[in-house]
């Protein structure tokens, strides 16, 4: 039976359903071009974790930085080392970028502070701004040293479905940049860079 949550005019609706990760059969791979928005607008010393790497998608884009990258997830999604529980984890890297779980997001952001040396960067809904508790656990010690708007929307659908429609929800990146000093800084990614990767 078809989860009716999937459809929308015939197309997709997946970012309602992006919690269905945690459960492992399903993930939403990154669109290749998200990471290449990130990697055009941050650089990155050293090495990079990838610690939620699904079926590489992301990890791929991140090499061609020319930093080495670890690759590792909790499920065997056949890329990198399955097995791996990010959270309870003692390694450390100059680097950490992911797409976390929708709903572990929170507990990504305390685990990363703490086990990245250099740089931490999170794609999240623009909306994880938000939020009293966020305000009291996350932004009164360790706020984001940038935040990177997309001003293209990205759509997530579930490994091997066919392409459809645009999303609804907003997105950025988060960056924890331990040598960054002074208050967040706000910026926007230029739009065009769905175009320009999408077939890369």
């Amino acid at each position: 039976m078809t989860d009716a949550t999937y459809n929308l005019n015939g197309g997709y609706k997946p970012t309602l359903k992006r919690y269905a990760d945690l459960n492992g059969p399903d993930f939403f791979p990154t669109p290749r071009w998200a990471t290449h928005a990130l990697i055009d607008n941050e650089t990155f010393e050293g090495p990079i974790w990838e610690c939620a790497c699904g079926n590489g998608a992301m990890s791929e884009v991140l090499e061609l930085t020319g930093q080495s990258v670890y690759s590792s997830d909790l499920y065997d999604r056949g890329y990198g080392q399955a097995g791996v529980d990010f959270l309870s984890e003692n390694k450390r890297s100059d680097n950490i970028v992911t797409n976390p779980p929708y709903n572990a997001a929170e507990a990504f952001v305390a685990k990363g502070l703490k086990s990245a040396n250099k740089k931490f960067a999170l794609l999240l809904r623009l909306a994880f701004l938000e939020g009293g508790n966020r305000a009291r656990t996350i932004y009164s010690e360790n706020p984001p040293s940038r935040v990177w708007v997309f001003s293209e929307r990205i759509t997530f659908y579930p490994a091997g479905s066919t392409v459809k429609g645009s999303g609804t929800t907003a997105y950025a990146w988060f960056i924890w940049d331990k040598s960054h000093t002074g208050n967040t800084q706000l910026n926007w990614l230029k739009p065009g860079y769905k175009k320009r990767y999408a077939s890369r």
